[in-house]
């Protein structure tokens, strides 16, 4: 074998099978550093995985970030899914993205709800639609497709908060209040 073993969750009372990773952690795995990241929002106990490798570094980000998207809050609040997301957005522009769902094309059409005048996003739609239609995947992203196209990522910017408060978000509504109406009007999107 490997060697590798499967990470999980750290338990505060030691449950569960498998050697438990904190966020922050950093274990070795197949001759890799992996730092798993703690990422509640959709799950309380999500984790995601970071490696920094040649030729690009690599995110596992499991069901909290997604291409164009964010997972539904099962057990977590807006604003840990917000601040999970923050931390991912800030590890390097060139890092590849491996989500859990091929979900892209869905959260592209929402995105563009969002943000129909994002000329990035428009070009985006065209490629994965091509890709889909080949019968290709669209993954991995990448962090800086993300933070173009992404509008969970871009809560701040003056035309997703816009779509917020057409959707009902106040004037001055915080980032995490967008967030949370984007994820709303997602949820029934």
């Amino acid at each position: 074998g490997t060697g590798a073993g499967v990470g999980r969750p750290a338990q505060p009372d030691g449950r569960g099978a498998g050697r438990g990773v904190a966020g922050g952690e950093q274990r070795g795995s197949v001759g890799r550093r992996v730092r798993g990241l703690a990422g509640p929002g959709h799950t309380l106990e999500h984790l995601a995985y970071f490696m920094e490798i040649q030729p690009a570094p690599v995110l596992f980000s499991g069901d909290t970030l997604f291409a164009a998207g964010c997972g539904r809050l099962f057990e977590g609040r807006p604003e840990q899914m917000l601040d999970s997301l923050r931390q991912l957005a800030a590890l390097p522009a060139d890092t590849q993205v491996y989500c859990a769902h091929e979900y892209t094309l869905g959260n592209l059409h929402f995105a563009l709800a969002v943000e129909p005048d994002n000329p990035d996003i428009r070009q985006r739609l065209a490629e994965v639609t091509r890709l889909r239609q080949a019968g290709r995947i669209s993954l991995p992203s990448s962090l800086s497709a993300e933070r173009a196209t992404n509008p969970f990522l871009r809560c701040q910017q003056a035309s997703v908060r816009q779509a917020a408060r057409v959707r009902g978000a106040a004037g001055n509504a915080s980032e995490t209040e967008i967030f949370a109406t984007l994820r709303a009007w997602k949820d029934h999107f």
